[in-house]
This record gives structure tokens, sequence and C-alpha cells, in this order.
């Protein structure tokens, strides 16, 4: 499951566009490009769920193991 983990974080550090670190980057992003760039505002959403969702489970299956 580890390097599951290790494959899919790396996979968000390696893409075309950048993973947000935290919701504070992504919306300093959305503010600072005053609606230009949607398209590239919508894939770093989506990365950033990705990002939550990969680290609550990990965080998950530490906690039950």
């Amino acid at each position: 499951m580890e390097k599951f983990f290790e494959e899919q974080f790396k996979m968000l550090n390696r893409g075309i566009v950048a993973t947000p670190n935290t919701r504070e980057d992504l919306e300093a992003f959305a503010k600072a490009n005053n609606g230009s760039m949607d398209i590239l505002l919508m894939q770093m959403a989506i990365n950033f769920g990705y990002k939550i969702a990969l680290e609550n489970v990990q965080e998950h299956l530490q906690e039950v193991s």
C-alpha cells in the first residue's frame, strides 16, 4: 500500500499542472489570475482534491494498522 501512495504522490508532483500544497495556495492562485486560465485552475483543484483524498485514506490506514 505504501508503494501505491508513494507512486501517486510522485505522479502529482510530476504533472504538467502543479498540485497546490494547501487550500490557501489554491485560493491565492485563483485570486491572482482574475478569472483567466480557468482550465488550469480547474485542473489544480482536481489535483488538490485527489491529494487530499490520498492523504485521508493513507492516514486512516495508518490508524487501523
